[in-house]
């Protein structure tokens, strides 16, 4: 029985010469691209480069296995892999755990042996098929195209390969009840070039033993693979010019960035957006030309992985927008076969710093997700007449609308987006580490509309938080706006139906408001029956500005609400204080802690209370939501 060993690798012809290392070479010295400029870009990657107005930029490939490349094979423990099927479809795969599995043999040549998923993976599935234990698979010719990506993402670097399988073996000391084997793979590298860290969030990678049990292998997704896209944070994808490459990386972002459009007996459909990037566009010139993609996400929390093929289609400009809202580029996928393997990995990961560049998740134009049309036919402008600061980040603007007839009335509960791209976009850049979230940014925003409509629907207030840069930019119009005035933002229109339904006689409507998400509740004041309210808000005491002034307008509201405020009075200064007092003396029902489950039971447990209403941040949504377990929930979300 042969196995890959170096006496094998040896008997290759081509394989003899060996690759060395200067002692110099360590982890922080060596250089990560090694660009050649000798090699052309392909026709689809040119046809990109046009599309994007993209010129003159040189190909940063170089034609071997770099030194760098080299060190971060066997220095990185993760690889995927990709490569196509018989069928001419692209799979992706994740291997790894332990640092070492990988390393160079020979002189663009890299030998790989791990533990894998022997039964399920469809990549090991591809390349050797269903030989026999420790049965060497030969490729002929140049070998079977493979592209590959290893990745630290501890340290978030990355380097892409591209080449051939010379031979492959599973060998026999795996554990193959469980559908666990060892794997031996030979490449040979014909193409390597280093990536940039944007939009990988830092994990540290955990060895894992897989029990590989496959739950679904239907292109229509099952509910556990659903729920791993909604979390995922990164992908890794594979896709081929159709004849000479194949190329796998990743796609990172926010927790589910990538967004399900349908998922039908015909096959689930999803989309992802396309982030600012090096502009190599080496992924969308392959589908250019070849528009199918490998797909695999995992699960580092607990090995579970999907695995998907699927068709895609490119989509720029107004029909990004139109599938995937505020995108100027995404890539459509419909999932043509998938497989969902439970504990298929050979790793997990613990989550460690989250990547600065990583923009708001984009949702869906189908998604039940507030949004607006933000097409030119709608462009009005609003002018800025006056600003009350509430607390040190709260302030209310209030607006007027420069041609109210232009513009449909705005609803209760409804949000206005307002357009600072004049203001902001800096153009292009491929990295920008003093302002990274600037990169993705389309400079629309959405702030909901804290005030009712008004008879003459001409003017509107909005109540913010200065958290980010389009906010730090307001504010500080509020300060010129007292020195000149006249401050305009183009007003793209109003969105929204985050509204409190009417309540028969009896019926209750309970609310839970953290912090600045009571905003949805002003707007829609004066349209209730506050006998029906049971609010429950919770805020920091450092913005009690926001309670004092929100009792001050509308004091109606002091018999359905309780306050959790949270926080020490010695945080506050004299001015503070006094709103303090004076919040307490309008006998609103004040708790000196955060809101916790006993509370929301106690409403709950109202006769006439049959869904609940909420608009929280992200942490507080999601204890809630396992506090109302069986209940109807509609939510806002915010992500401060």
């Amino acid at each position: 029985m042969e196995v890959l060993t170096s006496s094998y690798i040896s008997t290759i012809p081509f394989l003899n010469s060996s690759i060395s290392f200067p002692s110099s070479f360590s982890h922080n010295t060596y250089d990560m691209s090694f660009g050649s400029r000798s090699l052309p870009w392909n026709k689809g990657e040119k046809e990109m480069h046009r599309i994007m107005h993209v010129a003159g930029q040189g190909n940063p490939n170089s034609p071997f296995l770099s030194p760098g490349a080299g060190y971060m094979v066997q220095g990185a423990p993760l690889l995927a892999l990709g490569t196509l099927d018989d069928q001419d479809r692209p799979w992706t795969t994740i291997w790894g755990g332990d640092p070492g599995f990988g390393r160079p043999v020979a002189k663009n040549v890299i030998g790989i042996k791990t533990a894998v998923d022997r039964r399920f993976d469809p990549v090991v599935e591809a390349l050797i098929g269903g030989a026999d234990e420790g049965e060497i698979v030969r490729e002929e010719g140049e070998g079977r195209m493979v592209g590959g990506l290893t990745i630290d993402l501890e340290s978030r670097m990355r380097v892409k390969l591209h080449g051939h399988m010379i031979a492959g073996a599973m060998e026999g000391n795996g554990d193959r009840e469980k559908g666990v084997g060892q794997m031996q793979l030979v490449v040979s590298i014909n193409k390597s070039v280093g990536n940039c860290p944007k939009y990988l969030n830092s994990k540290r990678i955990v060895p894992f033993t897989p029990q590989p049990k496959l739950i679904s292998d239907s292109s229509q997704l099952p509910p556990e693979a659903l729920s791993l896209l909604n979390k995922a944070d990164m992908f890794f994808m594979s896709s081929s010019d159709g004849s000479e490459d194949v190329d796998t990386n990743h796609r990172g972002g926010p927790a589910g960035f990538v967004r399900v459009i349908s998922n039908d007996e015909s096959g689930a459909v999803i989309v992802y957006p396309e982030y600012s990037g090096n502009r190599m566009y080496e992924s969308l010139g392959n589908l250019k030309m070849n528009p199918f993609a490998g797909i695999t996400v995992p699960d580092f929390d607990t090995g579970d992985v999907l695995y998907l093929t699927g068709k895609t289609e490119i989509l720029i400009g107004k029909e990004a927008g139109a599938v995937l809202l505020r995108s100027n580029l995404a890539v459509k996928v419909t999932i043509t076969s998938a497989r969902f393997v439970e504990k298929g990995l050979t790793f997990t990961g613990i989550p460690e710093k989250l990547s600065p560049y990583n923009p708001p998740v984009r949702y869906a134009a189908n998604e039940k997700v507030a949004h607006v049309n933000v097409s030119e036919e709608n462009l009005n402008h609003a002018t800025l007449l006056n600003t009350t600061k509430l607390t040190p980040t709260i302030s209310r603007f209030r607006f007027s609308i420069e041609d109210p007839d232009a513009i449909a009335t705005w609803k209760p509960g409804q949000y206005a987006t307002l357009a600072f791209e004049d203001y902001l976009d800096q153009g292009y850049s491929h990295m920008r580490d003093e302002d990274p979230q600037s990169l993705n940014d389309d400079f629309l925003r959405t702030f909901t509309v804290s005030s009712p409509p008004s008879s003459s629907n001409k003017e509107f207030e909005l109540t913010i938080r200065k958290i980010g840069r389009v906010t730090n930019f307001l504010f500080e119009q509020q300060r010129r706006a007292k020195l000149r005035g006249g401050f305009q933002v183009p007003l793209k229109g109003f969105g929204g139906e985050f509204r409190f339904a009417k309540k028969e006689a009896g019926g209750i409507i309970p609310v839970i408001a953290g912090g600045i998400g009571i905003t949805p509740l002003l707007g829609q004041i004066d349209s209730m029956d506050l006998k029906q309210l049971r609010l429950l808000w919770g805020i920091g005491i450092e913005d009690i500005g926001l309670v004092a002034d929100t009792l001050k307008r509308y004091p109606q509201l002091v018999g359905s609400t309780t306050i959790f405020l949270s926080g020490e009075d010695a945080a506050l200064e004299l001015e503070e204080l006094k709103l303090l007092k004076k919040a307490v003396e309008t006998g609103v029902r004040i708790e000196r802690r955060r809101v916790g489950e006993e509370d929301v039971a106690r409403v709950n447990e109202e006769e006439g209370v049959d869904e609940w209403y909420m608009c929280v941040g992200p942490r507080l949504k999601s204890s809630i939501l396992n506090w109302l377990a069986g209940r109807r929930v509609v939510y806002e979300d915010f992500g401060y």
